[in-house]
Parts: C-alpha cells; structure tokens; sequence
C-alpha cells in the first residue's frame, strides 16, 4: 500500500507539474510579441511627435509667409499708387515738352519787341549811365543770336535788364564820368536822383548843370546850388545818412529855364 501510495503521489505530481512547464511556454512568445507590439508603438508614437513638431514649423512658416504676402499687397498697391501718379506727371511732361516749340516761336518775337521798345526807352530817357545802359542792350541783342542759349534764360536776362531800368526810378546814385563843358571834355561827378533830377558837378565846383528833359538839353545851375548838390552827392555815396535834400527840380514840362525851377 506504501508503495502504491508513492507512485500515485509521484504521478500525481507529475501530472500538476506538466501543466506548469507547458504554460510557461505558452506565455514567453505572448511576452516577447507584446514587448515588440510596445516597441513599435514607441517608434510610432516618436514618428508621430515628429511630424507634429514638423507641422508645427511649417504652419509658423506659414503664417510668416501669410504676413509676407499682406505686406506685399500694402506695398504693392501703394506702389501701383506711385506707378498711377507717374504716369499722370509723364503725360504733364509730354503735353508739356510738346508744347515747347510752340512757345519758343511765340516767345522770341516777344522778347526781341521788349528789348526794342527797352532801347527806345533809354534813348528818350534822362542820359545817364549811357555806356553802362547801351552795353547792356548789346548783350542782349547778342544774346538773342546765340543758338546754345536757353530761351529760358533769354528771358531771364531780358527781364532783369527791365529789373535794373525799374530800379534807377527808385534810388539815388553818385558817379563819375567825362562831360563835355565849354567844348571841353572834363571829368565830373553825376548825381542822380531817380529820373527826377540829373545833376552834373565839376571837380571844383564851378560849373553845376541840370539835365532839362523836355528841352533835352543842360542848363547851368547858380552856384548857391553848390552845398546841397555835394551833400546829396556824399548821401548817395553813402558818407552821409539819408536826409531831407533841397535840390533843384524844373516845376512842369512846360518851364524851359532854372529861373521857373523849383530851386528849393
């Protein structure tokens, strides 16, 4: 009995550790396919955080080409602005340009009738400054002749001469020159106030003559005219501070002598 009981014991546990070891190896490739079930997961899950950061990137890059693209129309359509604007100026320029031919035939006659009617103005003006006044004509009727000379500055040239004619009106002015007295060319100095009085006045004081414009002719001053005609001179030389002159004038057109001259 001892010895059946032994063998059914030892059967029996040969019959419970059968299963264990066939259980055992059933699990491990379970075990081993699981880890690599995991391990491929974890690649993917990195595949995955990968091209999630990469569509991360490329979405600010986006949104940075987006704001590019906005500045870009901005820029644009203000210069489409500028390109409108510039187009309206060359077609200014080209109806302009195409009017220069027009103008320049019409402005040189204009120009050569004012330095004409200028001349004749000089000659029948009171005489001074005769060299200076001629010689600036010249130039201008020389300047009229030249081909390499703007017409703009033609113009220019010929609107300060009427500048400078305007201007003698207005000042006072002291100069020296030759005069012929007594048949006798002298050195005297001129005094001019405006176009109202031309004086002439010897070195030594002993001739004095005023400028007679109806007569166009010069006639002798009284010497007592003397002081006030040197104090204008130093005035308008600048010696002396503008002052109150007491100068010898012809009333009207018709007084022909300095006895009828306001001589105050």
């Amino acid at each position: 009995m001892k010895l059946i009981t032994s063998a059914g014991a030892l059967a029996v546990a040969a019959l419970v550790a059968a299963p264990a070891y066939s259980q055992q190896d059933t699990l491990e490739p379970v075990v081993e396919q699981a880890s690599s079930i995991n391990e491929s997961a974890r690649q993917s899950q990195l595949t995955i955080d990968q091209i999630s950061d990469d569509m991360q990137e490329r979405l600010q890059q986006y949104k940075r080409i987006m704001k590019e693209i906005d500045g870009l129309k901005v820029y644009t359509a203000q210069v489409e602005q500028q390109i409108d604007s510039q187009e309206s100026e060359k077609s200014d320029i080209n109806n302009s340009i195409d009017q220069v031919s027009y103008v320049e035939r019409q402005i040189t006659p204009l120009m050569l009738r004012m330095i004409d009617s200028l001349e004749s103005f000089v000659e029948l003006d009171v005489p001074f400054l005769q060299i200076e006044r001629s010689e600036r004509l010249q130039q201008l009727n020389d300047l009229m002749e030249r081909a390499n000379v703007d017409v703009s500055e033609k113009f220019r040239r010929v609107m300060e001469a009427y500048q400078i004619e305007a201007d003698y009106g207005r000042n006072i002015e002291a100069y020296t020159a030759e005069h012929e007295i007594d048949g006798q060319q002298q050195d005297v100095t001129f005094l001019r106030v405006g176009r109202v009085a031309l004086i002439y006045k010897t070195r030594d004081g002993e001739h004095l003559g005023l400028w007679n414009q109806e007569t166009r002719s010069w006639v002798e001053l009284d010497s007592k005219h003397l002081p006030a005609v040197e104090e204008a001179i130093r005035i308008a030389r600048k010696q002396l501070a503008p002052d109150l002159l007491m100068m010898p004038l012809f009333a009207n057109k018709s007084t022909s002598s300095t006895n009828n001259s306001a001589g105050q």
